[in-house]
């Protein structure tokens, strides 16, 4: 199949002027600071729902069942579809806001969906600080989904077009980076405030995601739009001189005559949604925006994510060492994605989902493994303190591995394959399958861990095996290919050719930008 031959990584992209710059990346790291709200809010329900005095005041059948009788089920301690209903609300409003922050996103620029996004949020955290009752809380998480499906789906779209070619991977990893960063400082706060005596440490818990809220909304003010985004709305000059300040040059003709070239293609094209869905010639990037979210899902890691602190309690760890090993496993997240910023404009994304496939496989299976042996199928038993330590090493090992390769490469990935005229619409695919697909786990999880014991680890690592293989046969390296020349990796694929179009079928009917040469290294 002569796969290394297709890879772009392997050939020379094409010239572009500038480097980066002080001004590039402090707009990189401002609007990354997005993926502060999403990543404290994984890291900060899971160790709530943990909390008794939460559990207490809002759902007392759980905290009743969980002080029962030590011999009963582990496996369903914590099963309660209103419980997980708390925590998976918001991937549900999430996935509608996805779809909605399209259109304005490609419309009025990616500044104003991020701006949305912060101040929904903002109401959210006030209302889950405040709440009294169980609708309260669930309406609050509604808020807060709204304003992380606009910011998933608007960040990655900016970081990936503001970024030069060569350093877009460590760039749009930022926004996993501060993802991890949340979760971490989550981890912090809970761990803090599951100490305090008056029992109402949840309340600073949900509260302070206020913090994240107001860094989005007020650096989103300052933040430039793109040049992409400028040019969609037609205004070429300024556009060009955007290209020039973000790159440090005045030397940005070559860049900035492909963009206009995926402008006028763009402008072509109406119902974004509509082609991405049906159009022959966008099944690649179609394939990818909604399988690469579904995988990254069914590896687990979110559920793990957010009831780590769950899960850690169900097998035997008291309140305290529980919000511990989570602050150990947030601590790793943080240090892995440090790793994929250096490695992935070096090794390639595809390296990085094979490694990070194979890591995961390992871990799943052993930490299954540990489980059935502790717990049978009766989910009685315990596990000893060896065993325990051993479960928190695979589950960070697990993480870590996600961290470097399936985290941020699934909101890279997407982003960087779709051409300009798609952008917003595959990326409002690939957030909102992400959301769908992490509300389904959430909702679910506690059940199927109930019901399927710790075969749900197997099930897991199974679907990694799978996903893994995916990638093998079917993603072509996108290391250092301009974002606006990405379809001629597509045009040079085994399997993707048969899809590939024409440069006259472009010109005549709308599409991405007309293609280039690749010169082999």
């Amino acid at each position: 199949m002569a796969r290394d031959e297709e890879a772009a990584g392997d050939r020379k992209p094409p010239s572009y002027g500038g480097e980066v710059n002080a001004f590039i990346v402090t707009t990189c790291i401002v609007a990354a600071f997005g993926g502060l709200i999403f990543g404290y809010d994984l890291g900060i329900s899971g160790g709530v729902t943990s909390m008794d005095s939460f559990l207490m005041k809002f759902f007392p059948s759980v905290y009743r069942k969980e002080v029962a009788d030590q011999n009963q089920n582990m496996y369903c301690k914590f099963d309660s579809h209103l419980l997980t209903l708390f925590t998976s609300s918001l991937y549900l409003s999430a996935l509608v806001a996805c779809m909605c922050a399209s259109t304005i996103t490609r419309k009025y620029g990616r500044k104003l969906s991020m701006l949305s996004g912060g101040l929904v949020f903002l109401a959210g955290a006030i209302i889950n600080a405040a709440a009294v009752n169980v609708a309260m809380l669930i309406v609050g998480r509604l808020l807060l989904g709204v304003g992380v499906g606009f910011c998933n789906q608007s960040i990655p779209v900016y970081l990936s077009e503001i970024a030069p070619a060569k350093w877009r991977g460590a760039m749009n990893i930022g926004f996993q980076m501060m993802i991890t960063i949340g979760i971490l400082a989550a981890n912090l706060v809970n761990y803090w405030t599951a100490k305090i005596p008056s029992g109402n440490g949840w309340r600073i818990s949900l509260g302070l995601a206020a913090v994240p809220a107001l860094m989005i909304t007020v650096g989103s003010l300052f933040l430039p739009d793109t040049p992409n985004s400028i040019l969609e709305r037609g205004d070429a000059a300024k556009a060009k001189q955007m290209l020039q300040k973000i790159r440090g040059t005045d030397d940005v003709d070559a860049e900035f005559e492909d963009l206009v070239r995926a402008s006028a293609a763009a402008k072509k094209i109406d119902r974004p949604m509509r082609r991405l869905l049906t159009e022959r010639r966008y099944r690649p990037q179609l394939v990818f925006c909604t399988l690469i979210p579904f995988f990254q899902q069914v590896t687990g890691i979110n559920v793990v994510m957010f009831y780590a602190p769950v899960l850690f309690k169900t097998l035997g760890l008291g309140q305290s060492a529980s919000l511990m090993s989570s602050l150990i496993t947030g601590f790793f997240n943080v240090v892995a994605t440090f790793v994929s910023i250096y490695v992935a404009d070096r090794f390639g994304r595809r390296s990085l989902f094979l490694e990070g496939g194979i890591q995961m496989i390992i871990c799943q299976v052993v930490v299954g493994g540990m489980i059935a042996g502790s717990f049978g199928t009766s989910g009685t038993g315990q596990l000893s303190t060896a065993a325990a330590v051993l479960v928190v090493v695979f589950v960070t090992g697990f993480v870590m591995a996600f961290a470097w390769s399936w985290g941020p490469m699934g909101w890279l990935v997407p982003t960087e394959i779709c051409p300009l005229e798609l952008r917003s619409a595959g990326q409002a695919m690939n957030a909102g399958v992400n959301m769908f697909f992490t509300f389904v786990i959430g909702q679910f999880f506690l059940s199927l861990l109930c019901n399927l014991k710790f075969g749900l680890f197997f099930l897991f690592a199974a679907f990694v095996v799978v996903m893994t293989g995916f990638i093998y046969f079917f993603l072509p390296e996108t290391r250092n290919v301009p974002i606006e020349d990405m379809g001629e990796v597509f045009r040079r694929h085994w399997f993707w050719q048969k899809y590939a179009v024409d440069d006259d079928d472009d010109n005549n009917k709308g599409g991405s930008a007309p293609r280039r040469s690749v010169e082999l290294k």
